[in-house]
């Protein structure tokens, strides 16, 4: 299958966008990484913010693809669907290089700098919070988790602490601190 201009630009950015980062990310070395021409770039893209923008919506796009196969296996309990999602994205982060989360690496990049950025990756972040809390109110309903249990609170906490265990991935280059917190936040709010 041939992906179109937009579609290859987009893949090399997020890998472009994970090793570099934004402001060490140039256009002209995504230009020749992908065989693209500088006048395709811009019939695309307005420019490099709405570039790398588009590249965060193709990112969250495959986030929440991963989030609903997993969150969504009723075959699983919810603690379990949870574990599931974070098993899968760690797998990735291992075949990327241990890169860690790309919105995580942009926004401590940018969100003192970029209102734009810091809005759209905060958006990104709540949005996830928001399908774990479902499953950790399915979780609740269950008796997997106690009902006293802020389960919104829980998934904000679960977001932070792994985007946390993220960058510490990324330092060593090796998944230990993702396993760590896994075990550590499942444990800390499983009932049994």
């Amino acid at each position: 299958m041939t992906h179109s201009t937009k579609q290859r630009l987009i893949e090399a950015g997020l890998g472009m966008l994970l090793k570099q980062g934004y402001n060490n990310l140039g256009i002209q070395a995504l230009l020749t990484a992908t065989g693209t021409p500088k006048g395709s770039f811009y019939h695309h893209f307005a420019d490099k913010e709405d570039f790398a923008l588009q590249v965060i919506d193709a990112y969250i796009t495959q986030v929440h693809a991963g989030l609903d196969a997993c969150l969504g296996d009723k075959e699983l309990p919810p603690l379990g669907r949870v574990r599931r999602f974070f098993e899968q994205t760690q797998q990735s982060y291992r075949e990327e290089g241990y890169m860690g989360c790309l919105l995580g690496g942009l926004g401590q990049e940018l969100s003192g700098i970029s209102e734009v950025f810091r809005s759209k990756i905060e958006g990104c972040f709540s949005t996830i919070a928001s399908a774990f809390a479902t499953c950790l109110e399915e979780a609740r309903q269950k008796g997997e988790i106690s009902t006293a249990c802020d389960v919104r609170q829980m998934a904000d906490l679960l977001v932070d602490c792994w985007e946390g265990a993220a960058l510490r991935s990324r330092l060593r280059r090796n998944p230990e601190s993702l396993n760590a917190m896994l075990d550590f936040y499942i444990r800390s709010v499983a009932t049994g």
